[in-house]
């Protein structure tokens, strides 16, 4: 048997124990959703205030970590030979990671986060105060601003380093070598595979279950069309269909193309809505909301409710459940921001992927943000909407506002289709033992297994439960996390020793002869 069967064999029982495990999960969500709700909703509650202070310290660590090897030496290694460009120029690359990374949360959440934030369940403040509108701000750019990046970074820069660099299949697994060596080729390292693969597929599900919903709430909301099972059933067929179509055109053409039109098209509509709404407030709290952002910055990092126990129920249903969320989506996001990245030094990666995305996001929520709370603070109760439909009841009440629902549901599809594509080819190439061009048959397969995923459980009311346990499986994958960064810190300062990359200056001036760029002397010496 050659070496080249051998790893098809493998990449077969990576694929096959992948579909049972997540054959079984979906079992259970389908034949009985209520105690598998209740389990796993047990189980998540367990883990949010057992281990909170652990996601707050491993997140921020993540952070911290990603701007040392942005100010360190090491910044200059590339991802890839010392002479590659970058396949696609930085506007594309930014679309693209954008879109795969946030795309459709920004439009479920960006009107419904700040208003809940300040009207509903408040972080400190009473609601509906000045106070609580600041907090609402300032944790909402927390919850999707740079930490949320940092996890997705640091996985997409393992891999990218590890394959780019070190050319070694484009696999988690592969990241583990300076630790385990041949050894990451067994047996942990198909369990890390097949754990990437199912974290990968239920995150991706629940996303089309909910964007599906979002699309019927908007459409039921602005036309009187049925919010039912079949009409979402219908949704998740067509997007599939074209999202499928889109994979099969390749990176190059389906995921780019669509990836440039979410981004001119969330463009068109942040900037509709910043004009037609109240421009001035938007920029206002776009900028105070920075500022108390920084100010607070390490504050909330580590606000554990240690000594406001009242408080730590807040934290656990949203920052602790984004934390867990972020580190669960990070194998499918940072599997495909490190394909999109091939050229790019560590420092532009890291430098553009932490800053980048996360202020658009924070200029998206400011906008979307005050446009509803605007709306609220006007004795307008836009909360007993539910929170797919909070962005088109927020929308009703402005200029165009029929136009800015339609915009927004177009940009819903398209978002839907690009995190769908990004998927279905990020589970191709992980079941085709690291394949760069996978299969389109893969493709095919995987898509259609997301849908059927994601149809099933909006039928069984199962996909809370799935999200239960995509946070659950963040935890052990916290773990794995861990051992991947201390992966690559060894085999980084390895490479930095080997080049001699220092900040120690080369040469220093005489003690009787500085350096001056207007000393002609000096500068012939």
């Amino acid at each position: 048997m050659t070496q080249r069967e051998v790893e098809r064999g493998k990449s077969k029982g990576v694929y096959y124990a992948s579909l049972g495990i997540l054959l079984v999960l979906v079992a259970l969500g389908i034949l009985i959703p209520e105690p598998f709700q209740h389990i796993t909703e047990q189980l998540r509650n367990s883990i949010t205030n057992d281990f909170g202070w652990f996601y707050l310290l491993l997140v921020t660590g993540i952070f911290l970590f990603c701007i040392y090897l942005i100010v360190s030496p090491i910044g200059q290694i590339k991802l890839g030979d010392p002479d590659s460009r970058p396949e696609h120029d930085t506007m594309s690359w930014i679309a693209m990671m954008f879109s795969a990374g946030m795309g459709i949360g920004l439009v479920f959440y960006g009107a419904a986060e700040p208003l809940s934030h300040y009207a509903t369940m408040t972080p400190q403040a009473t609601p509906e105060t000045q106070a609580a509108l600041s907090d609402a701000f300032q944790y909402t750019f927390f919850h999707w601003g740079i930490h949320a990046w940092a996890v997705y970074a640091i996985v997409g820069l393992s891999l990218a380093y590890f394959g780019f660099r070190k050319r070694e299949k484009y696999l988690l697994s592969a990241t583990f070598k300076p630790l385990l060596g041949d050894r990451a080729e067994g047996a942990f390292g198909k369990v890390i595979d097949t754990v990437t693969i199912v974290a990968t597929v239920i995150g991706v599900a629940t996303t089309l279950g909910f964007g599906a919903a979002q699309i019927n709430g908007g459409l039921s909301y602005l036309f009187g069309i049925p919010n039912n099972f079949v009409v979402q059933t219908i949704i998740i067929i067509v997007t599939t269909c074209l999202f499928v179509l889109s994979a099969l055109s390749g990176l190059g053409k389906g995921v780019k193309i669509l990836s440039n039109v979410n981004l001119i098209l969330a463009t068109g509509l942040l900037a509709l809505a910043i004009v037609l709404g109240p421009t001035v407030t938007i920029f206002d709290n776009f900028t105070e909301s920075i500022g108390n952002y920084l100010q607070n910055f390490f504050g909330m990092s580590f606000r554990s409710a240690a000594f406001e126990p009242g408080e730590r129920g807040w934290i656990n249903t949203w920052t602790i459940f984004y934390w867990a969320w972020w580190i669960s989506w990070s194998p499918f996001v940072g599997v495909f921001i490190a394909r999109i990245s091939k050229g790019r030094t560590i420092r532009e990666f890291l430098t553009v992927v932490l800053l980048a995305p996360t202020m658009l996001s924070f200029l998206w929520f400011s906008a979307f943000g005050t446009l509803s709370t605007d709306i609220q603070s006007q004795g307008i109760d836009l909360t007993s909407y539910a929170t797919e439909e909070v962005l088109f009841a927020t929308f009703s009440h402005y200029p165009i506002g029929l136009v800015l629902s339609i915009i927004a549901i177009i940009l819903v599809i398209t978002f839907f289709i690009t995190s769908a594509d990004s998927a279905t080819y990020v589970l191709a190439m992980l079941t085709e033992d690291g394949e760069l061009l996978p299969s389109n048959r893969k493709k095919v397969i995987w898509g259609a297994i997301l849908a059927l995923i994601a149809i099933s459980l909006l039928f069984s009311g199962g996909l809370t439960a799935l999200e239960n346990t995509l946070i659950i499986v963040a935890l052990p994958f916290s773990l794995v996390l861990i051992l991947m960064i201390v992966s690559l810190v060894k085999e980084l300062f390895h490479e930095k020793d080997q080049m001699g990359l220092e900040i120690t200056p080369e040469r220093y001036p005489h003690p009787e002869k500085p350096f001056k760029s207007y000393d002609i002397e000096t500068i012939h010496d």
